[in-house]
């Protein structure tokens, strides 16, 4: 009989547990919304095109960055020349080749996998529940002499090569502001398979009632990072169809 109450507390105490954890990260969650805009200004957001720009060797590269809720696109501008990656028009997904400097389309897979990507827009944590996703409050840690909250954002799973595989986000909430300051991913596919990609943010600006982070840093984790400077954001931009489009000069050279 002792054995089965010690069982029941220890039943009671988990759930106790779980309850508390699940009520904590989401306070963390709802105070980030609400410092960065407020989660009914979030839901307005129907696209945001970001100018930036990052040094490579010494040479500032402009990239214009376009996001809606069903396509988008990257453009970066060398020398004069203005050169197309990542961009999906809703079904069809291509990027320029820069050895052959020729658009490219994409499988299939990598198209259901922009599809559950564009599926977070405009934040992964927006109504995270509906979207299918689950977060985690794994602790607290110091970043950078910041204390952080560590939060575990799992997500749908991606495909490659055919099977499904994790799609997990560690981020890393000050507990001051309660913003991201850093993020980590593993890579799942391709020569970095294993690695873990890290993205650091910082320099939020006011943006329309809500903020982003102008100044980020994204490279492999433990390594040097390549710095990108946030010189825009525009909200809700007005974007012509055709910037999505897969030139029809490639596909007839391709035919």
């Amino acid at each position: 009989m002792k054995k089965l109450q010690n069982l029941f507390l220890v039943a009671i105490v988990s759930l106790l547990t779980i309850s508390l954890n699940a009520q904590s990260v989401d306070e963390i969650v709802g105070n980030y919304l609400e410092n960065t805009g407020g989660a009914e200004n979030w839901e307005n957001v129907k696209g945001l095109r970001m100018n930036a720009s990052i040094n490579q060797m010494g040479m500032e590269i402009p990239i214009e960055m376009v996001q809606l809720k069903d396509k988008m696109y990257t453009k970066i501008s060398i020398q004069g020349q203005e050169i197309k990656q990542g961009v999906f028009d809703g079904e069809t997904l291509w990027s320029t080749n820069f050895m052959s400097m020729k658009a490219e389309k994409s499988d299939q897979e990598d198209v259901d996998n922009v599809k559950n990507e564009l599926a977070e827009f405009p934040d992964p944590f927006l109504n995270y529940k509906d979207k299918g996703f689950t977060v985690e409050l794994m602790g607290t840690e110091t970043v950078e002499g910041s204390d952080v909250f560590k939060i575990k954002l799992t997500k749908k799973p991606m495909v490659v090569d055919g099977e499904e595989v994790p799609n997990v986000s560690i981020y890393y909430f000050d507990s001051e502001n309660f913003v991201p300051i850093m993020v980590h991913e593993e890579v799942m596919s391709g020569p970095g398979k294993g690695m873990i990609m890290e993205s650091k943010m910082s320099d939020y600006q006011e943006v329309e009632g809500l903020y982003f982070p102008f100044s980020m840093t994204q490279g492999v984790k433990d390594q040097p990072g390549q710095p990108i400077t946030i010189e825009s954001i525009e909200l809700n931009p007005s974007i012509d169809d055709s910037e999505f489009n897969f030139p029809e000069s490639t596909e007839e050279e391709n035919n």
